[in-house]
């Protein structure tokens, strides 16, 4: 009933109501992206949401575009400056995301959504993941984010997309919460961000063990 019937209008709501409150938070960080990212404070990108249907994404960049002699961005860790760093560590480049929760992109819990060249590398259970919106934290962002393997974390999404509550959804932002204000699982081992998707080999495991 509630994800069927409830959450999409719970989701306007809330979305709105936050957009609304958090209007002087997003000025300032418009302003301060516009000062320390040269430019544009906004990052936009297509990725698949529900059905694989594709939409932009809105976040506030936390990379810079600088480039090498020869006109190729620089790896993720030469771009990623200390205001970057802030957003991520505090989850505030995701708020734009509100936008997208607005228009019926997103949701406020879901699956986060990657990229679009990661549908043709994903399984036959993992494509599961897009059954449902995308959304602003999800499960897996609670509970690992990008210190998990990317099967672990598909695991996860697949899962929570037959397992949608209202108590769920609750528990997955108190969760998150905890997440963010202990700066946990921002990087992966080797990675400023999470490294990527290749597709998942055959002799990959899974470690993670539903909770139900």
């Amino acid at each position: 009933m509630y994800a069927k019937y409830f959450k999409r209008g719970i989701d306007f709501i809330l979305s709105l109501c936050a957009l609304i409150v958090l209007s002087p938070v997003l000025l300032v960080l418009i302003i301060l992206g516009t000062v320390f990212m040269s430019g544009n404070p906004f990052f936009t990108q297509e990725r698949p949401g529900k059905d694989e249907k594709i939409f932009k994404l809105i976040k506030f960049r936390t990379m810079s575009n600088k480039k090498d002699k020869d006109g190729n961005l620089l790896p993720d860790e030469f771009r990623l400056n200390k205001y970057g760093k802030f957003l991520r560590a505090s989850s505030l480049d995701e708020l734009p995301e509100l936008i997208n929760i607005l228009k019926g992109d997103m949701a406020i819990i879901g699956p986060r959504p990657l990229l679009v060249r990661y549908l043709d590398r994903y399984n036959e259970e993992q494509r599961h993941r897009h059954d449902v919106r995308p959304g602003l934290t999800g499960y897996a962002q609670a509970h690992g984010r990008n210190a998990v393997s990317w099967e672990d974390k598909f695991a996860m999404d697949v899962w929570y997309t037959t397992h949608i509550t209202f108590v769920g959804d609750i528990m997955i932002i108190i969760d998150t919460l905890k997440s963010v204000l202990k700066h946990e699982g921002i990087s992966s081992e080797t990675s400023a961000t999470m490294e990527e998707f290749m597709g998942t080999p055959k002799e990959a495991e899974c470690t993670w063990r539903a909770p139900w």
